[in-house]
């Protein structure tokens, strides 16, 4: 769960959470906003990570978990768990910040070298707490990432099938269609708004 302090002088526990779907800026956010507003202090928040004190004499870390539930969070428990957690993050990290026309990285060799293991190793592990497997989780992702790419308008589908890591544009077509049961052409005519939160794909 991570570290905890105690501040006798004041009775404040310090302590450090990592948190289930915190997956995205905007959210992180909005928590902060929210657990100051609760009278937590707030040290340190990111994706997937959560540093906060709070009086040791109240319900403050029942409280936490009550916010967080609020905003489809959880406190995870369990090193392979946090594991998992922490390939979301890098898998959405990779596939919907760090992918360009002009830069791509390999997303095995990304999740290796992030996450200190074997990419079969990381393959087993989430998909024994998942309900997917990892392979099918990013391949869910960069069809979020396609859809916004297609919204935005700026790169040719050739252009976008590269940064996706497709082999060509026929490929993307098909996966595309395969998991939204639409061609991209008429998802970019009709439904270019039509977008899943990255936390609930699987």
């Amino acid at each position: 769960m991570g570290k905890i302090s105690v501040d006798s002088s004041n009775s404040y526990i310090t302590k450090s959470y990592k948190i289930k779907n915190l997956v995205c800026d905007s959210t992180v956010f909005l928590l902060k906003e929210k657990l100051e507003q609760s009278g937590y202090i707030i040290y340190n928040i990111g994706l997937g990570t959560l540093t906060l004190a709070y009086k040791a004499s109240d319900r403050s870390e029942i409280n936490l978990t009550v916010i967080l539930q609020k905003y489809g969070l959880s406190i995870i428990k369990g090193q392979e768990k946090q594991l998992v957690e922490d390939i979301k993050i890098a898998v959405i990290e990779l596939v919907h910040q760090m992918n360009n026309v002009n830069s791509i990285v390999r997303r095995s060799d990304y999740l290796v070298e992030k996450l200190g293991k074997s990419y079969q190793q990381l393959s087993k592990i989430f998909s024994s707490h998942e309900p997917t497997t990892l392979e099918k989780f990013i391949i869910l992702q960069k069809i979020e990432r396609i859809k916004e790419l297609i919204s935005q308008d700026e790169y040719t589908l050739s252009e976008v099938a590269y940064m996706m890591e497709y082999s060509s544009v026929q490929y993307l077509s098909n996966q595309f269609r395969k998991i939204t049961g639409m061609s991209v052409s008429d998802y970019k005519k009709h439904n270019h708004t039509q977008r899943s939160s990255l936390t609930s794909l699987s």
